[in-house]
């Protein structure tokens, strides 16, 4: 099956399209892409972010759609305003399923998007999403909920889940992603000691990507994404694609 991911290009190759793509080919799928911005960063900071013009935008998603039959997509870095509703457009022309993956902050703590982001993505963007995967941070952003524990986190899903189902993931919750599609789940997971955690949101949307198109229930697709990004930051670089494919 092929899938699409529609997110900014990090050269350190850790997040982003790369870290996608990287997803998709590991769990067995073709993956295609179409890059919203580029960004100038290692996995220790964010030196620059450069839009791509959304004229442009548009141009590599009727190309790539034009020619493959694609369901599913995810989105990662927007940045712009502009940027989203150009992209949401396109998911309704296409009648695309959407994991909305709204990323906001780099792991290395720089800014990745413009200020008028959040309004943009509540009003334009997540009304259209089959998934959306915030981390504590961008979960307040979008519910305007601060998150101190998993309490928070369940009045925060509750809040963005009047707009679609959500899954608020827990590396700032003790490892527990809290899922709402209807009803609240925590799934129950477990932290990695290791420093190796940038792009693991990139890979863990990628992966809900995967297993949505596959027909699993929102539950199991968090469950089977989550222990696949815990192996995935626990090999780090001395793992490989076909471990991880072969581990599936």
């Amino acid at each position: 099956m092929t899938v699409l991911s529609i997110a900014g290009f990090d050269p350190s190759g850790g997040a982003g399209i790369l870290s996608d793509i990287k997803t998709f080919h590991a769990l067995g799928e073709y993956g295609t892409a179409v890059i919203t911005a580029l960004t100038a960063q290692n996995v220790k900071r964010v030196e620059g972010v450069l839009p791509v013009d959304v004229e442009f935008i548009k141009k590599q998603l009727d190309s790539v759609l034009e020619e493959e039959k694609i369901v599913y997509t995810k989105t990662g870095m927007l940045y712009s305003s502009e940027i989203i509703k150009t992209v949401a457009a396109k998911i309704e022309e296409y009648d695309l399923k959407v994991v909305v993956d709204p990323v906001m902050v780099a792991g290395s703590g720089g800014r990745l998007s413009k200020d008028s982001l959040v309004r943009s993505l509540k009003e334009d963007l997540l009304p259209l999403a089959h998934l959306t995967t915030p981390n504590v941070y961008e979960a307040q952003a979008l519910s305007g909920i601060t998150i101190e524990d998993e309490e928070d986190a369940i009045h925060a899903a509750y809040k963005i889940g009047e707009t679609c189902d959500v899954v608020i993931t827990g590396g700032h919750l003790k490892g527990n992603d809290v899922l709402y599609d209807g009803s609240i789940k925590i799934i129950e997971g477990e932290l990695v000691n290791t420093k190796n955690i940038h792009g693991s949101g990139c890979t863990y949307s990628a992966a809900c990507t995967v297993y949505l198109s596959r027909d699993y229930s929102l539950e199991e697709t968090v469950r089977k994404a989550g222990n696949f990004t815990r192996k995935s930051i626990e090999h780090g670089l001395k793992g490989t694609l076909n471990q991880f494919w072969r581990m599936e």
